[in-house]
């Protein structure tokens, strides 16, 4: 049994109460060790940890900020096999996707923060030759950092990296169902020589641990990645004190394709931001609109591909659909699937929960599943499922299609497939999403905004966006 301990003040330590959680592993559905069952009192030593550190990190000059933040990339790279495995362990997905992506992004988080900031600049306005004024930036204080179980390490240090790179100290909470690369991402910081207290890892349930971490009066601001009900919880928590806020939340995004789109390319990419992790990121594209004329070819094809995808342990190296992150949630989406039948859904592919043999038996499996034929305000498609399940969808005209594209309360992000250039802007233009995708998917730059609108969200996070948020802007005047 591998038991995780809190990051507290640079030391890996129990819980005050002594409880602990269980951590299951989802390939199998059995028990495979321990997670400290946090509380407000865990909670309230991380803060006073943090707070007691502040003064001097924040003072810290840039360089050496960024000389810490680059050894613990280092160690990521170092120990990329290792994290890559506790990945798949703790999620569920294949390993090769931990490999490729998971990892490796949480090492480019923390080195483009860790650089970004070398190359920061102050604003100064001349007035008329009376005056100067100066504008700077300066860190907050303590800051939470609150990050789900979709991509763990990745969404983990894409919060951390922007929030000690600007010189705050973190309270972070990681998901308690994905808590294991957050705790050996603590043990690279400790192994880089971090000063204690400036990052603190607390983990345990969102009711306790995250709520008492967004009460908390010296947290200065919250950044928060999961579900559109937390995020409401959140922002009417933090409201009342006058915190930042920063929320990623839910979506419900739309697969545009086009008939002059480039057909291969548009049929693999949407199979993939169909199915990557179980479906389970929320800028998966679970709405696939496809224009009348080339509906039907584009149907059999998807359907086929479906099909063809292979699902297995997150161990074997030609899984490409490994497990549901829990038995909680792989129930969920199952009864969704359930729920788009009786909505008047004509089943397509998959729907249905998969057995595997040996000790995978009681994994959490679901085929990848496809719908057509249902309403566009059903709730299958107006409601987050985040799991492996699309519906198709066929449309005539660009202003019909953006209609359906937008009929949601969600606007994370949209995919648009054509080859005509001003088709491609006047319908990003017209999407109501933080994130259009042309003729790509899942294209990142980290200098770019991240972020949704309506339900999806507030404000932005990445590049400058995520070093302003975890700033507070100083205007000095100097008269001449």
């Amino acid at each position: 049994m591998e038991r995780i301990l809190n990051y507290i003040g640079g030391d890996l330590v129990d819980p005050q109460s002594g409880k602990y959680l269980e951590n299951i592993e989802p390939a199998t559905g059995k028990v495979y060790g321990e997670i400290p069952d946090s509380a407000q009192q865990d909670v309230e030593l991380a803060v006073q940890a943090a707070e007691e550190a502040f003064l001097a990190w924040s003072k810290t000059s840039r360089e050496e900020r960024s000389r810490y933040m680059l050894r613990i990339a280092d160690l990521i790279d170092d120990n990329l096999e290792m994290l890559a495995m506790a990945e798949a362990k703790d999620n569920g997905k294949p390993v090769k996707l931990a490999r490729s992506v998971d990892i490796p992004r949480a090492s480019a988080n923390m080195r483009f923060f860790a650089t970004a900031i070398l190359h920061e600049s102050t604003e100064a306005h001349q007035t008329d030759g009376e005056a100067l004024n100066v504008t700077t930036r300066s860190p907050l204080g303590v800051v939470a950092c609150i990050s789900p179980w979709t991509l763990p390490l990745y969404l983990f240090t894409w919060k951390i990296a922007p929030a000690l790179a600007s010189g705050n100290t973190v309270v972070a909470k990681p998901s308690e169902i994905t808590p294991m690369t957050a705790f050996i991402f603590s043990k690279l910081c400790k192994e880089a020589g971090l000063p204690d207290g400036v990052l603190n890892i607390v983990h345990g349930l969102g009711s306790k641990v995250g709520q008492a971490i967004v009460e908390h009066p010296k947290t200065k601001a919250i950044s928060f990645t999961g579900g559109t009900q937390t995020g409401k919880k959140i922002a009417s928590t933090a409201a009342s004190q006058f915190k930042k806020l920063s929320l990623e939340l839910g979506g419900k995004n739309p697969n545009i394709i086009f008939a002059d789109a480039d057909f291969e390319k548009a049929l693999k990419t949407s199979v993939h931001s169909s199915f990557a992790n179980q479906g389970q990121i929320c800028l998966c594209g679970s709405r696939i609109f496809i224009e009348r004329s080339i509906y039907n070819k584009f149907k059999e094809a998807f359907v086929s591909k479906t099909k063809e995808l292979r699902i297995g342990s997150p161990y074997a190296s030609d899984t490409q659909v490994g497990a549901l992150v829990s038995k909680q949630h792989m129930e969920k989406v199952l009864s969704y699937i359930d729920l788009a039948t009786k909505e008047g859904g004509a089943l397509l592919a998959g729907g249905q929960r998969v057995v595997l043999d040996g000790e995978f038996a009681e994994g959490y499996y679901v085929q990848p599943t496809v719908f057509e034929g249902l309403s566009q305000e059903c709730r299958t498609n107006s409601e987050e499922i985040f799991g492996p399940v699309v519906t198709l969808q066929p449309f005539d005209t660009e202003e019909e299609v953006i209609a359906m594209a937008n009929a949601t309360d969600y606007g994370l992000s949209a995919t648009v497939w054509t080859s005509h250039l001003d088709r491609a802007n006047r319908v990003s233009a017209a999407l109501h999403s933080g994130i259009v995708w042309v003729n790509c998917w899942l294209f990142r730059d980290l200098r770019t905004p991240f972020g949704g609108v309506k339900h999806s969200g507030m404000g932005r996070e990445g590049g400058w966006d995520a070093l302003n948020f975890f700033t507070e802007k100083k205007n000095i005047c100097v008269k001449l």
